[in-house]
């Protein structure tokens, strides 16, 4: 059989490289300095795959194939259409869709997210039996004149000579208990102690630095911080003269002069001073007595078209307000309700005003002082009671209203105060105005070491005095400038509480007694308190309150989430449907690829970089070894784990200088073509000769 001479010289090239791959693994064997780790065939087979086959996929070497890998495999179909999408235009236009339709998606997620934290108010108003508030009463004049003249007459003495340097008249006395009182001034052979002790000064705008002493009617230089508080009363001329007092620590120029558009409200808050400072001395039970009692301030009293008494009032002795009375209290776990609305139905009381027992500097109004509250709320006659004017009948109409507010995150709300760092010093439940008043008192006890006497007392400590506290007063004025400034704190831990009930009143007014029922009526409230009073009672003397609700429907706000965990879920999921056609899955897909992966790329390839920095610097130089011919030393011959094919020995480079052997071309003249004498078959041996 004949063979094609190409055929033969591809044959044996494939023979050679065989023989040369054959040498090599006997060379390798030989010298091991140049061997290869040997492998089984199933590992060498699967290293070879991965070394030839691309890498994709969360595998990938860069990020830039594992982006492409992730645009072609991914669902949302924006990311794909970036890959596939021919032409640069296209592809551009869809980068700038996606984008845009990312950027909806955050601006659309975010507006859930804060949506999230709102709440939604709902107003319910239904009708059922009410329980009737707490009531507190209290006579705007604490003390009995009578009672406590005695404590104040230096007080009074030096006021009242204030007055006559300053508008040029002494007190007019329009008391008959006050006409036989005789007085000289203060001034003559005493020396006034309160007027040394907190100077009473005119100031004149023209003049600075300067001022008018009270006491000695001379100029004299003053220093200080200036702080000009507004007038109750109203000026209808401008003047260019304000009064005020000079505070100023001992041994220290440090002062503050604090200055009244009014002369009213100077000598007032002057008197008010000195006057706390007087009763934070008396005894408690002396207080109370020299204050009205139960029987004293009610005449008569109706609840629900039943007659009541002073048994059905409990005692609050308030610093500034002296005896004050609660009504339905709930001091047995008892609270009054009402069942039917209008004036019939509440709450009918008339009180003793006693006017001629009022200290004239102390206030300068008179009638009594009201507040509706809850039984366990404190009452803050002082500053939200509600007053009443004598030789009148005040009407007070309710409507109850019940608030529920959400605490965190929806609000900054406490529910019974636990979470506020405030002491409560009140004997009642957290609200806003207990906190903000503890922690000023606490402040005062921290900082001039004595409470303030208008609030209740901490533990361990005492009310200020001149005699143990003699910078009280500066210390006082100067930390209630910094609660206003709100320096101390307090306004920023304090919270509002989350429930709360407030009553809505209506007022109306009417003459009470009228001209022709007086005759009578006052006559037999004279016998009736004839065993309290000695005199007769006169209109001016009485004052009626009447309070009831004027129906009975409750109304409650109620504060509720706007939205759910599975409302935002959902919103979520429609806005990822409607721009970007993906799913929750989509979005574990994009955090998988483009921060585990990515950041895995990433991580692989600074510890390749770090590994390969370390070997060199690691590796010790060598000297260069011999060149040599034999084995994997010949550069020319690239080893391979796998036996050669055929089809890979075509594709080997022979080595240089290498002799690949042949059949030498024939000689064409020597050959002669001969006939057979007949034809073999190809399965026919020929017989040898």
């Amino acid at each position: 059989m004949t063979h094609s001479p190409n055929v033969c010289n591809v044959w044996n090239l494939a023979g050679a490289k065989v023989r040369n791959w054959i040498t090599i693994q006997i060379s390798q064997h030989v010298y091991p300095a140049c061997s290869i780790l040997a492998m089984a065939p199933g590992e060498k087979i699967k290293a070879k795959i991965k070394k030839n086959l691309p890498v994709r996929g969360p595998q990938a070497p860069t990020i830039k194939e594992l982006m492409q890998w992730y645009c072609l495999n991914t669902n949302t179909h924006g990311c794909r259409r970036i890959v596939v999408s021919r032409g640069r235009l296209r592809r551009l236009l869809w980068i700038a869709f996606t984008l845009t339709a990312v950027a909806l998606i955050l601006w659309q997620c975010a507006l859930l997210v804060f949506s999230f934290y709102t709440v939604s108010v709902s107003i319910k108003v239904h009708f059922q039996k009410l329980d009737f508030p707490a009531v507190t009463i209290c006579n705007i004049n604490p003390y009995k004149y009578s009672a406590v003249r005695h404590l104040l007459a230096d007080l009074e003495k030096e006021t009242r000579e204030a007055l006559k340097s300053l508008y040029g008249f002494s007190e007019v006395k329009s008391r008959k208990q006050r006409d036989t009182e005789s007085w000289s001034p203060a001034w003559e052979g005493i020396r006034p102690k309160f007027i040394n002790l907190v100077p009473l000064l005119v100031f004149n705008q023209d003049e600075k630095n300067k001022a008018r002493d009270f006491f000695t009617g001379r100029k004299r230089k003053v220093s200080g911080d200036i702080i000009h508080k507004a007038s109750n009363v109203m000026q209808v001329q401008e003047s260019k003269k304000v009064v005020g007092f000079q505070l100023c620590p001992n041994d220290s120029s440090d002062c503050a002069i604090y200055t009244f558009s009014s002369g009213i409200n100077a000598i007032q808050e002057w008197y008010k001073l000195h006057y706390m400072n007087i009763m934070a001395q008396v005894p408690l039970e002396k207080k109370i007595n020299m204050s009205y009692s139960a029987e004293e301030l009610m005449v008569t009293c109706f609840f629900d078209g039943i007659s009541c008494d002073a048994r059905n009032f409990t005692l609050f002795h308030h610093p500034m307000y002296g005896n004050c009375y609660t009504f339905n209290n709930g001091a047995n776990k008892t609270i009054l309700s009402t069942s039917m609305g209008g004036s019939e139905y509440g709450l009918q009381v008339i009180l003793y005003i006693n006017e001629e027992e009022y200290n004239p500097f102390l206030v300068s109004s008179t009638g009594a002082k009201f507040l509706i509250h809850q039984q366990d709320e404190y009452p803050f006659i002082e500053d939200v009671g509600t007053e009443i004017e004598t030789a009148m009948s005040t009407s007070i109409g309710m409507h109850l209203t019940e608030s529920f507010k959400l605490s965190e995150p929806y609000s900054q709300c406490t529910e019974d105060g636990s979470d506020v760092p405030v002491q409560n010093i009140y004997n009642a439940t957290y609200s806003l105005q207990i906190c903000l008043y503890s922690c000023f008192q606490l402040k005062m006890v921290e900082k001039c070491g004595c409470a303030q006497y208008s609030q209740p007392l901490p533990p361990a400590a005492n009310y200020c005095n001149y005699q143990q506290h003699p910078n009280w007063m500066y210390c006082y004025y100067q930390l209630y400038q910094a609660f206003v400034r709100e320096e101390l704190g307090c306004q920023s831990v304090c919270k509002e509480s989350c429930s709360f009930k407030e009553w809505t009143l209506t007022s109306s007014l009417a003459q009470w007694p009228s001209t022709v029922s007086e005759k009578w009526l006052l006559p037999i409230l004279t016998w009736d308190q004839g065993q309290q009073i000695n005199k007769k009672l006169n209109k001016t003397d009485l004052a009626k309150l009447l309070i009831f609700y004027k129906d009975l429907n409750q109304r409650s706000i109620m504060e509720s989430p706007a939205n759910s965990i599975e409302v935002l879920l959902s919103n979520f999921g429609g806005q990822l449907g409607l721009w970007m056609s993906c799913s929750v899955v989509c979005v574990i897909e994009i955090i998988e690829v483009f921060f585990i992966d990515s950041l895995s790329i990433i991580t692989r390839r600074q510890w390749q970089k770090a590994k390969e920095w370390w070997a060199q610097r690691q590796a010790a130089p060598t000297p260069e070894a011999p060149s040599s011919s034999r084995g994997c030393e010949n550069p020319a011959l690239e080893v391979d784990d796998d036996l050669p094919t055929f089809s890979s020995a075509l594709h080997m480079p022979p080595g240089p200088g290498a002799q690949v052997p042949g059949t030498p071309p024939p000689r064409y003249n020597t050959l002669r073509l001969e006939s057979f004498p007949h034809q073999l078959t190809d399965t026919q041996v020929p017989v040898e000769p």
